[in-house]
């Protein structure tokens, strides 16, 4: 069992962060996620938003590495359960191992809480991750590289911000362009 709790906070606003997180993948920071399928999202009476998604991973592991785990298969899906608090600027994120039949493989469980800090238009993230090993202690080691995606996760997010700020920099060019043609039109009438 290893837990590590980390910090970073976010120099964007509340809800451009939580945009980010549901727009998060595929992004080239986690080439390993390939698909993202949501299997159910809906508001409670809170008005808060429960998303269930399927994250399809493909880990690309060496021969040597797949014959010690004891399987050719390395497609293997997380399942992330998230609620989304706008009242209170909170959101809370769950994610484990879905692939159950490879026993093997470590079952991760990571939870992640977002809240604003009311300051500067910054927003803290706190995460707590916890991993469990099934079955093979000499499969620990994996810890630390799984700790270290962390940071890609947090280099992830920032790159969807500013991929998301991109987009609406361009939407507001189309809009002003869009009013000045409406407007030469006008006057030419």
């Amino acid at each position: 069992l290893v837990i590590n709790v980390v910090s970073f906070c976010f120099r964007h606003p509340w809800d451009t962060v939580i945009k980010a997180a549901m727009r998060k993948y595929p992004n080239p920071m986690n080439p390993c996620v390939v698909g993202v399928d949501v299997l159910d999202r809906s508001l409670d009476s809170r008005g808060r938003l429960h998303s269930h998604r399927l994250l399809s991973t493909e880990w690309g592991l060496p021969s040597i590495v797949r014959a010690i785990l004891g399987t050719s298969r390395t497609l293997t899906y997380i399942e992330e359960r998230s609620v989304v608090d706008p009242v209170e600027k909170k959101m809370e994120l769950c994610s484990t191992n879905g692939c159950r039949s490879l026993r093997k493989l470590p079952a991760a469980e990571t939870g992640s809480v977002r809240c604003s800090s009311g300051r500067n238009s910054e927003t803290r993230s706190k995460e707590k991750k916890r991993f469990f090993f099934l079955r093979n202690p000499d499969l620990t080691g994996l810890a630390t590289k799984i700790s270290e995606f962390r940071i890609k996760g947090r280099d992830a997010l920032e790159w969807v911000i500013s991929k998301l700020n991109t987009e609406l920099e361009e939407l507001k060019s189309v809009r002003e362009n869009m009013k000045s043609a409406m407007a030469a039109a006008s006057t030419e009438n």
